[in-house]
């Protein structure tokens, strides 16, 4: 829209001014409300200590101070985290194994293998994996001794798993082999991860032995 000679000149005489930035002279509905502890008396009303608890786990504790997850809710993701990790695994080892046998291919025995896997990793995976929240493993045994026994059980499971899967590889046939590969390979992995260093590099070289020892072969 074009303006006119009149209405520019009229702009033109308009006298530009900064906003005023100062602060208010008058009290301000928030200084109002604080002098009257409005604040306090709304965090005080039964309406809002329920909607706070029922944020929470019953007590208001299923987030701390930093806004973080319950040790109880973070043990939960932390297993579920790894228990699908496990149950990918199993699905593809499912998969290769039975490639390897050019079998069918059945898609939906395989998820539902998977899924089997995955509850049952995630029962053993909660109970014997370590976590602040609880790190007990045999109740009424000493502190000190439930690193080692949880220790000891993944050394067991790694080794025997290791081995038996070295031995049906070789000696079994293909059905019996395409049964028990996928689940034996992933409480071979899990057990291994598991183990600090030291117990792991001998369980897989008892593993290696077992294997040079038995005279197995690698088949492609």
């Amino acid at each position: 829209m074009v303006r006119t000679r009149k209405e520019r000149q009229a702009a033109a005489e308009i006298n530009l001014a900064q906003p005023d930035r100062s602060a208010p002279s008058d009290k301000t509905l928030l200084d109002i409300a604080q002098a009257h502890n409005l604040f306090d008396q709304a965090d005080q009303h039964p309406a809002n200590r329920r909607k706070r608890n029922s944020s929470g786990d019953g007590n208001g504790n299923s987030h701390d101070d930093n806004g973080e997850l319950s040790p109880t809710a973070d043990r939960i993701l932390e297993t579920l985290l790894w228990t699908v990790s496990l149950a990918m695994l199993h699905f593809t080892l499912d998969v290769l194994v039975q490639h390897q046998y050019a079998m069918e291919i059945s898609w939906p025995q395989i998820v539902t293998r998977a899924l089997v896997a995955l509850v049952v990793f995630y029962a053993f995976f909660y109970v014997l994996h370590p976590h602040a929240s609880s790190s007990v493993l045999l109740p009424g045994l000493p502190p000190t001794f439930q690193e080692p026994l949880r220790q000891a059980i993944f050394f067991v499971a790694s080794t025997v798993s290791g081995c038996y899967l070295i031995d049906i590889s070789s000696n079994y046939g293909y059905l019996y082999i395409m049964k028990r590969s996928p689940p034996l390979g992933c409480l071979w992995v899990w057990s291994v991860i598991e183990l600090n260093l030291p117990m792991a590099l001998l369980s897989l070289a008892i593993a290696g032995g077992f294997f040079h020892q038995g005279g197995y072969t690698l088949r492609l």
